[in-house]
């Protein structure tokens, strides 16, 4: 061995000592240049028919805030039912600063991902609502009544309080004859006025995944679909997005495996001491009490 070599090898660092920097390096997290908000238990708390809403403490204040000192914001639910531009306007009308462009929801991820993906023509589980996004990519879209004898390249599962048995072998009869099932959301329950409520999708997805053994492709959150679309939408990176939400298993593993930073509200689904008992994967960077907390040092 040469004298530089052994020289070399003398100032290498200890292998504990390697191992200390690499996790510093990887719980180093990039700075927060965007942010990205939960609707349902940390804005707002709707009724269970999705018909009106009251807005939570600190919630006009906070994205009043990040308005006037320039920091990009979106609102990202997993509600289905109702286009972008709707949801947007009935938050508007109780306050919340909220812009056609800031609001997205699954419907908005599916179409990113049905145009990437190729998907021209899909089957619509849900209200005409969950449709609208993925007409306006110039997707065609069928609903079960109308689907039979026609083939498919997707089945997409939203919104659909009114779901029936023939819906649900519409689905499935596509899904044999090759279609992918993509579903908004895989959650059971979200936050609302008065306690929670089930989520649509998440029952009939779990009707048919039990006929077909089918696998599901999740568009809303916690998927990196939808992650990725909120860090275009904000013009920054998924590592300098800031998520804000109530659910562990939906906002709170988005933020973890996108390398985003965490923010985890009291409002909603989930209690202080129940944030605390959380898996890391599912913990958030930091436990605020409402979203009024957010931008308080």
């Amino acid at each position: 061995m040469s004298a530089r070599r052994k020289s070399a090898v003398g100032r290498r660092k200890p292998k504990s000592t390697r191992k200390m920097v690499k996790a510093r390096r990887r719980s180093a997290r990039a700075p927060i240049r965007g942010y990205m908000f939960d609707l349902d238990g940390t804005l707002v708390l709707g009724d269970k028919g999705l018909q009106s809403y009251d807005v939570l403490p600190g919630a006009i204040e906070t994205l009043n805030k990040l308005k006037q000192r320039g920091i990009p914001y979106v609102v990202l639910t997993n509600g289905s039912a109702h286009p972008p531009a709707f949801h947007a306007a009935k938050l508007r009308a109780v306050g919340l600063p909220i812009e056609d462009a800031q609001m997205l929801t699954p419907s908005s991820v599916t179409a990113d991902v049905f145009v990437q993906r190729g998907v021209r023509r899909a089957l619509i589980l849900g209200s005409p609502g969950v449709a609208h996004a993925l007409q306006e990519a110039g997707i065609e879209t069928v609903f079960p009544a109308q689907s039979e004898g026609q083939t498919f390249e997707a089945v997409y599962v939203g919104w659909h309080p009114e779901c029936t048995i023939k819906d649900i072998e519409a689905a499935c009869n596509a899904i044999w004859a090759g279609a992918k099932m993509y579903v908004a959301s895989d959650v059971p329950f979200f936050a609302a006025r008065g306690g929670r409520t089930i989520g649509y999708s998440y029952a009939i997805v779990g009707a048919i995944r039990r006929l077909t053994r089918t696998p599901s492709i999740i568009t809303g959150k916690p998927s990196q679909f939808a992650l990725s679309v909120v860090a275009r939408h904000l013009g920054v990176r998924k590592s300098e997005v800031g998520v804000v939400g109530d659910d562990p298993l939906v906002e709170m593993i988005m933020a973890r495996r996108g390398g985003a930073t965490g923010f985890g509200v009291c409002t909603g689904t989930t209690s202080r001491a129940q944030w605390a008992a959380q898996p890391l994967s599912r913990r958030p960077h930091r436990v605020l009490q409402g979203v009024g907390e957010l931008l308080r040092d």
